[in-house]
C-alpha cells in the first residue's frame, strides 16, 4: 500500500533538509521564505532486519523492502488558511497524506532568517496548530451548511451531522481533532473530510549537532506531552547543507518505523529465488483485503494462501522443512493477517 507522510512547518525551519535526508535527495534548501513552491517527493525505506534474515537463507536474486511516500511541503504562515503565502493550495498538498513530520526549529543562527523574526518553537507550534484547526474548523462548517440543505437526511448522514458538530464544538476550543475521543465507527465515518488535525504526527525538533542542553527541548517536550499522539525526535543535522553520510543518520530508520506504528502498519512477505519482498498492511486485516496489496486480481480470484510464520521459516530454513514440521498453514478469506506472514495467494480469474 501507498503510505505518504508529509512534512510540514514554518518556512526555513529544515524540512527541506529532513527531507533530503530521509529519501537521500538534493532537493533545494535555501535561506529564504518558500524556497518549496511545489512539493518535492521521493521515497524512504522501511528497514527490516528479517528481510536480511530471510535474504541469508534464501538468496533471491533481488531484495525489496517497504517505502513510505515522503512528501516536502512548502512552508506554512500565520494566515495560511486565508490564503496567506498561497496557503490554501499548501493544506491541500497536507490533506493528501496520511501522516506528519511537523519540524520546528530550536536553534539560534543570525545567519538563517527567522520568518517571525526571532526562535520561538512553542509560538511557531502554535501558529501551525491554529492554521489546520482554521481549516478543519472550514469543512466542518461547508459539510454541516450541506446536510443541513438536504431535507431528506438518511440515518447514516444524520449521524455524521452530529458527529461534525461534535468535532465542530472542539475545533471551536482550539482543540486538535486528534485530542477528541472518537470511536472507531466514527473515525472511519469521518474519514472522507480528511482533516488536517486528525492525522497522527511526528515532531521533529531542529537543534545543533549534540545540543542536547538546549533551552527550548524542554519546553517544547513539557508543551506537547498533553497530547500522547506526539512523538518527540531531536533532530540533529547541524549544518542544513551537508548531505554527506546520510547512512550514518542513526534517527532516520526509527522516525520511518514510528510513522509505520502511529499509522498502525505491519509487514508481510513473499518469498522466492527471484524476489524477497516486504509488504506493509493495515493491522487486524484479513487476507483477502491484504491480497490487494499486491494486485487486484489476487483479491478478486483470492481461492485460499499458504501462510508460514517467519519464525518458523527462520528455524526451520525452507517451505518444505516447514511443511514437513507441520507448521504450513492454508487459510481462507477470514485469517487476519499476522505481522511477519510469510504468504503465497493462491487465485484464480
Amino acid at each position: 500500500m501507498n503510505v505518504k507522510c508529509g512534512i510540514i512547518g514554518l518556512p526555513n525551519v529544515g524540512k527541506s533538509t529532513i527531507f533530503n535526508i530521509l529519501t537521500k535527495s538534493k532537493a533545494s534548501s535555501l535561506n529564504f521564505p518558500f524556497c518549496t513552491i511545489s512539493p518535492n517527493i521521493g521515497f524512504s525505506q522501511v528497514y527490516d532486519h528479517r528481510l536480511i534474515s530471510l535474504k541469508n537463507i534464501i538468496n533471491p536474486k533481488k531484495l525489496v523492502s517497504t517505502v513510505v511516500k515522503i512528501v516536502d511541503i512548502a512552508g506554512l504562515v500565520k494566515g495560511a488558511s486565508k490564503g496567506e503565502g498561497l496557503g490554501n493550495k499548501f493544506l491541500n498538498q497536507i490533506r493528501e497524506v496520511d501522516a506528519l513530520i511537523h519540524v520546528v526549529r530550536a536553534f539560534k543562527d543570525d545567519n538563517i532568517m527567522h520568518v517571525e523574526n526571532f526562535v520561538d518553537p512553542i509560538r511557531d507550534i502554535k501558529i501551525i496548530n491554529t492554521e489546520l484547526i482554521f481549516s478543519d474548523i472550514e469543512i466542518c462548517e461547508k459539510n454541516i451548511l450541506i446536510q443541513k440543505k438536504n431535507k431528506n437526511l438518511n440515518k447514516n448522514i444524520s449521524e455524521e451531522y452530529l458527529l461534525l458538530k461534535k468535532c465542530l464544538l472542539h475545533l471551536n476550543k482550539f482543540y486538535l481533532l486528534q485530542t477528541l475521543d472518537l470511536s472507531f465507527k466514527e473515525k472511519i465515518l469521518i474519514n472522507k473530510f480528511k482533516f488536517l488535525t486528525l492525522k497522527p504526527t511526528i515532531f521533529l525538533i531542529n537543534i545543533h549537532k549534540n545540543d542536547y542542553n538546549n533551552i527550548f527541548l524542554d519546553e517544547v517536550k513539557s508543551f506537547l506531552k498533553k497530547d500522547l499522539n506526539h512523538i518527540i525526535y531531536p533532530e540533529i543535522i547541524k549544518n542544513n547543507n551537508n548531505y554527506k553520510n546520510l547512512d550514518n543518520f542513526t534517527e532516520l530508520n526509527e522516525i520511518i518505523t514510528t510513522i509505520y506504528k502511529i499509522l498502525n502498519l505491519k509487514t508481510f512477505f513473499t518469498v522466492g529465488k527471484k524476489e524477497v519482498r516486504a509488504w506493509s498492511f493495515i493491522k487486524h486485516s484479513k487476507i483477502v483485503k491484504v491480497a490487494k496489496v499486491i494486485h487486484s486480481d489476487f483479491k478478486k480470484g483470492f481461492i485460499r494462501a499458504k501462510v508460514i510464520s517467519y519464525i518458523d521459516f527462520i528455524k526451520y530454513k525452507s517451505e518444505k522443512k516447514v511443511q514437513q514440521a507441520g507448521k504450513l498453514r492454508f487459510e481462507g478469506k477470514k485469517y487476519i493477517v499476522q505481522d511477519g506472514d510469510i504468504i503465497h495467494f493462491l487465485f484464480n480469474v
